[in-house]
């Protein structure tokens, strides 16, 4: 055997991992997402609810885009083969290490050869497992995020399947264990009210059709996915049959010929045909995130200004949760 193969041996060897024994419903490698490549044709990815993502990294001591898993729905089953500090943040999915419940939303030493599992989620539908250090997935074209219909990022470009091998990049330290206090945590309402920013091409929708938007509650249908949301309530209608197919922002609302909206989210496509009359402030759609198919939720205007106030401010109240994390007794 050569040099070089054995130093390959070795470093596989003893880089710390994991095994994901169970995926569940549906588990994929996720960063913050993939930016500045649209030009490209690829989508953003990244996590639905960015908010949980973030504290997920932040209670293990990693920079905001480490790479974490999204689990969705929940039924997920983790190996520790070597030992690994974890968090998981977002939906209700009860959480045990070697058969001991555990609390959410913060850090836990997890020796190794533990079993990490996540049940069904109990409310909300996607928590974040992050581990200290972070998984160690070489990024493409910039990112980590897993999109499974351009076939790119995590292990290659697929959702996490039963036995697969996670190599994790140690910490520099070992962190300090750590909690988010409960009053700081992101509310997930069952009947979220999401604001909108109309786009220019609201214009095109009567005064009438706006109020009826405003005015009804839309349900989540069977059609939702990580591309996006297709909603079910009083159809509207458009003076616009169609457009050139231009760029798609996140959140954006689009208003296809049926009248039922559909919400564009992390894995839409980069270009559509279809008029908008808005998008969801990004500031709601973590709420957006935490819905199973048939949750009902509302709109109601908000103007840019308010937008980026309402921004600023979950920033700082961001940074000052960060001075503000407990240690775990």
């Amino acid at each position: 055997m050569s040099s070089d193969n054995t130093s390959t041996n070795t470093q596989a060897h003893t880089q710390p991992h994991a095994t994901l024994v169970k995926p569940g419903v549906l588990a994929l490698l996720m960063d913050a997402g993939r930016f500045g490549q649209h030009g490209l044709g690829l989508t953003t990815g990244g996590p639905l609810d960015a908010e949980a993502f973030f504290w997920a990294n932040a209670l293990v001591g990693n920079a905001p885009e480490a790479t974490a898993i999204e689990v969705s729905v929940g039924g997920l089953e983790l190996r520790a083969d070597t030992p690994l500090t974890l968090a998981v943040t977002g939906a209700q999915m009860p959480l045990s290490i070697d058969g001991k419940p555990q609390p959410l939303w913060q850090s836990h030493r997890v020796p190794a050869g533990s079993l990490v599992k996540l049940a069904f989620a109990e409310s909300g539908a996607r928590a974040y497992l992050a581990v200290a250090g972070g998984f160690a997935v070489a990024p493409e074209f910039g990112s980590t995020a897993t999109v499974v219909r351009e076939s790119i990022g995590g292990l290659d470009g697929k959702a996490l399947g039963a036995g697969t091998t996670l190599p994790l990049n140690p910490p520099a330290d070992a962190p300090a264990l750590a909690r988010l206090p409960e009053p700081l945590r992101p509310e997930y309402a069952t009947t979220p009210t999401l604001r909108v920013l109309e786009g220019y091409q609201v214009a095109h929708f009567s005064t009438a059709q706006r109020a009826l938007f405003y005015s009804n509650e839309y349900s989540l249908s069977q059609q939702c996915d990580r591309m996006g949301f297709r909603l079910s309530g009083p159809a509207l209608k458009c003076a616009l049959g169609g457009i050139v197919s231009e760029g798609i922002c996140l959140g954006a609302i689009q208003v296809p010929a049926d009248g039922q909206p559909i919400i564009l989210l992390n894995d839409r496509q980069t270009i559509g045909g279809y008029p908008k009359i808005g998008s969801v402030f990004t500031g709601d759609l973590h709420l957006l995130a935490q819905l199973m198919p048939g949750a009902k939720v509302r709109f109601a205007p908000m103007d840019a200004a308010c937008a980026h106030a309402e921004l600023l401010l979950a920033e700082r109240r961001r940074q000052q949760a960060l001075k503000q994390l407990e240690t775990p007794s």
